[in-house]
């Protein structure tokens, strides 16, 4: 994972003739029952077994869940390798991230590479730049997947042959579980809804919407140039997603661990790397200062 570019592309291999614009979107049937069914127990049962402590349950395990494992341990860690750690906690928040319930790490990975480099083309498919749609783009990407004609190849390096990823990625419907048990002794069947099928259906979902928003509308500081999709802030989601939603920051620096840049920009996740690295379990963070610029220049304030 180490670039002389800290904002490249980190997993993906440019193939002679590869494109990010032909392609067909098919549906893609473990991924659209997993997040239908989490959807769809949510809605039947959660008025049922609707309380108090049920929904405190879900606040604090979809915000663990977010932090520690999605913003942190997949996104800025594995994605990005935005800061180093030991390799047992890089583990640890890559369970979290298994935790949100979108996928195991290496879909993940692949999924989130594949769209960063073909929105740094000069254009791409429609799947990839969120054009179509809201209510097309929700079903083409909670219950679909691209099939590109031309695509790239893959190499996820030490993390695609580490043993612990691996099986993350063979079992990661099945890591509910040991949650689910836990909440179940603790709360009962209410706890299981609201900490489980909610609390999943909501982290893709609203992954979804903020991915959607982020490449549609909203703030604008940066633009990167010949890239066919500019990305814009979506501040009002800020604190949910952990500082993930300052999208706009996050294409003009990438391979930053620092994503919420100015004044009054929440980025817990950056809070929580700043933590780690005060406890000596994080090093060489990554932000916009330590990174210098972009390289050919290809980052521009927008005025």
């Amino acid at each position: 994972m180490d670039h002389a570019d800290p904002c490249a592309v980190n997993s993906l291999v440019e193939t002679p003739g590869c494109s990010p614009i032909e392609g067909r979107v098919v549906w893609d049937p473990r991924h659209s029952l997993w997040n239908g069914a989490m959807l769809a127990a949510a809605l039947i049962f959660g008025a049922k077994t609707f309380s108090l402590a049920a929904v405190a349950v879900f606040v604090v395990v979809t915000g663990t869940t977010l932090l520690l494992g999605h913003s942190v341990g997949f996104h800025r860690r594995l994605i990005h390798g935005s800061f180093d750690c030991p390799l047992w906690l890089e583990r640890v928040l890559a369970w979290f991230g298994t935790l949100v319930g979108m996928s195991g790490p290496f879909w993940m990975i692949r999924t989130h590479d594949i769209r960063d480099w073909a929105q740094r083309q000069t254009d791409c498919h429609d799947y990839l730049a969120h054009r179509r749609p809201m209510a097309v783009d929700a079903w083409w990407q909670m219950h679909c997947r691209l099939v590109l004609e031309r695509p790239p190849q893959f190499e996820l390096g030490r993390i695609g042959r580490d043993p612990f990823y691996r099986f993350l990625e063979r079992t990661w419907m099945l890591q509910q579980l040991p949650v689910a048990a836990a909440l179940w002794l603790m709360g009962g069947w209410g706890f299981v809804v609201w900490g489980v099928c909610a609390r999943v259906s909501a982290s893709v979902i609203g992954h979804w919407f903020v991915g959607h928003l982020a490449h549609r509308r909203g703030p604008q500081t940066w633009l990167v140039r010949e890239a066919g999709v500019q990305a814009h802030d979506v501040p009002w989601a800020a604190i949910p997603t952990m500082g993930e939603a300052w999208h706009n920051n996050h294409h003009a620096y990438p391979g930053s661990a620092k994503i919420g840049l100015y004044p009054g920009q929440s980025d817990w996740g950056f809070r929580f790397i700043q933590l780690l690295e005060r406890l000596g379990l994080a090093w060489d963070v990554r932000t916009p200062e330590s990174m210098g610029p972009r390289p050919l220049n290809r980052v521009v304030a927008k005025i």
